[in-house]
């Protein structure tokens, strides 16, 4: 294993389940004005201590990677990845109890349900549902912004979960007018 091939193990991780919030896989979507990328708020029990310390793992080995884009040694202020939900979105209870991650790319992400099946519909995959995810971590130097960022590699969805954002599934909306009687005219 070459010394490229070795810090990519180092800073990649996969993650215990997790829930997807703000979730934008199928189409890139621009937050807050950057450029658009495919992205995921990956929500972590605070209860997973193996997914928390595998991602505080691969932060310190990110760090250790980015010493040349950071002139040579790592700085006292970073921004880093991995964030407090209670501390940072205490009006959004779907963040309570939890620790975030936020994760984009610019090529699409695999997505696979977990018995491998790749994931085309989109409706299948959405905000509030559980899954894997398949990260690295790295060190950028932009405008004046040294830290750690969040690669998004894939996504396995483990099961479905309240969507989150105020949206309601059709099948809650419908369901008591769904009937096996074709001929009855709800319009009337």
């Amino acid at each position: 294993m070459n010394n490229q091939t070795s810090m990519n193990q180092a800073t990649k991780v996969i993650t215990g389940e997790v829930r997807f919030s703000y979730l934008h896989v199928f189409e890139k979507c621009s937050i807050d004005g950057g450029d658009e990328k495919y992205s995921v708020s990956l929500l972590i029990p605070k209860t997973d201590k193996k997914t928390i310390t595998a991602i505080n793992k691969a932060i310190e080995a990110a760090k250790q990677a980015g010493i040349g884009r950071f002139g040579g040694k790592i700085p006292a202020v970073l921004k880093l990845p991995l964030r407090d939900g209670d501390d940072e979105r205490p009006e959004d209870e779907s963040y309570a109890g939890c620790y975030f991650v936020n994760a984009n790319c610019t090529q699409q992400p695999g997505l696979v349900y977990k018995n491998g099946q790749r994931i085309i519909d989109s409706t299948d995959l959405y905000s509030g549902c559980y899954g894997l995810a398949s990260i690295n971590f790295y060190a950028f130097n932009s405008n004046g912004n040294k830290g750690i960022a969040c690669g998004l590699n894939h996504l396995m969805k483990t099961r479905d979960g309240e969507p989150l954002g105020g949206r309601s599934r059709v099948e809650d909306d419908f369901a008591a007018y769904f009937d096996d009687e074709a001929d009855e005219d709800y319009l009337s």
